[in-house]
Formats: C-alpha cells, sequence, structure tokens
C-alpha cells in the first residue's frame, strides 16, 4: 500500500502565492482522478499522472472527473472551500485514493500544467460494481472543508 494520508500538495500551497489557483465557481477548472492502492501520492506530489491510475473502461475515463466548485467563504479567521459529490455512474472501480488537480491554472506568472491541489486517501480500497462510485466531501465549514486555510 502506497497511500499514507490525506495531504494538501506542497507546491500547491506555493503556487497559491502565485495566484495560480481560482476557486471561484465557474474560475479554473478541477478534476479529480482515482488511484489504485500501488498509487505513490503525498504531500510532494506536484501534478496529475496517470501512474496508478484506475484504469479506463468501464465506467471511468483517464483523467477523473470535473468538479464543481463551491465560491471560497470564510468562517472566523478560516477560509474554506469546496467542491460538490462527485460521482462515477454506471462503474466497475476499484480505487484507493483520489488526486484533485487544476486543468486551467493561471500561468501568467509561474509554469504550470495540471497542478496538484490534494492527495485523497480513502483508508482502503473502495469498490463499485455496475453502479455508482461516488466520492462524499465533507461539510462546508472551518472545521471540515476540503480546502481550509486558518
Amino acid at each position: 500500500m502506497a497511500f499514507n494520508g490525506n495531504f494538501m500538495c506542497t507546491s500547491f500551497k506555493k503556487e497559491l502565492l502565485y495566484g495560480a489557483h481560482d476557486f471561484a465557481n465557474g474560475a479554473d477548472a478541477f478534476k479529480m482522478a482515482l488511484y489504485t492502492s500501488s498509487a505513490t501520492l503525498n504531500a510532494s506530489t506536484t501534478a496529475y499522472t496517470t501512474s496508478e491510475e484506475v484504469a479506463s473502461g468501464n465506467g471511468y475515463t483517464t483523467g477523473g472527473n470535473a468538479l464543481t466548485n463551491v465560491d471560497p467563504s470564510s468562517s472566523g479567521t478560516t477560509a474554506l472551500t469546496d467542491f460538490a459529490d462527485v460521482t462515477w455512474t454506471s462503474s466497475s472501480i476499484t480505487a484507493r485514493g483520489g488526486l484533485i488537480y487544476n486543468t486551467g491554472p493561471n500561468t501568467t506568472s509561474i509554469s504550470l500544467t495540471n497542478p496538484a491541489v490534494l492527495v485523497l486517501d480513502f483508508g482502503a480500497d473502495k469498490t463499485s460494481t455496475s453502479g455508482a462510485f461516488t466520492v462524499v466531501f465533507p461539510a462546508a465549514d472551518a472545521s471540515n472543508a476540503i480546502i481550509r486555510i486558518a
């Protein structure tokens, strides 16, 4: 097993300071790709990769599914954003984790191609068999949102 936790990618933190990511709904396009338990994704992951991605077919397409952004907000001293749950319908998938990445970053100040945002470890292989494979994101609040900056 190569997954070992959830991570906000270090490169993403730096790219925020360059203004490379716009999380407003309808701004940059984000996707989530799914990976097998053999994938090596962690805080050092810098960009989307096809290495150990779930096999294309059976309801899954290389590169994953588009995500719907929830407009950024704040609560107390925490800024946050989230995504709507994402589903691969009529699929037969076994995935250990996922990678959220930006397919349309601002490259005015920095050169980027499909930069990584977050690595998600599902804790164990999750499987769908000719059905829906859904990733449910946590509540969009200061304690639980998938992306929080405190």
